[in-house]
């Protein structure tokens, strides 16, 4: 399994996120979250987005749920 790619809030577009999950990569973002830096781990298993936050693990059957999860949480840069 490669070693995740490790990136801060906002370093990447919602877009080039969701191409590096499907390339079988996963992501883990730092992010500002619940009054602190948290890790947000991204992932994609050939079927399913998990956004797996430290309170919530959200599931998007489709590149355009993740990508929409992506942008209301504030990972990505705009494009």
């Amino acid at each position: 399994m490669p070693t995740p790619l490790r990136v801060e809030s906002g370093e990447l577009t919602a877009a080039e996120i969701v191409e590096t999950l499907r390339d079988g990569r996963r992501i883990v973002v730092e992010a500002e979250l619940l009054g602190g830096t948290h890790e947000v781990s991204l992932r994609h298993d050939g079927e399913t987005y998990y956004c797996d936050t430290p309170t919530t693990l959200h599931k998007h059957p489709d590149p355009e749920g993740m990508i929409g999860c992506i942008e209301r949480m504030g990972y990505a840069r705009e494009a």
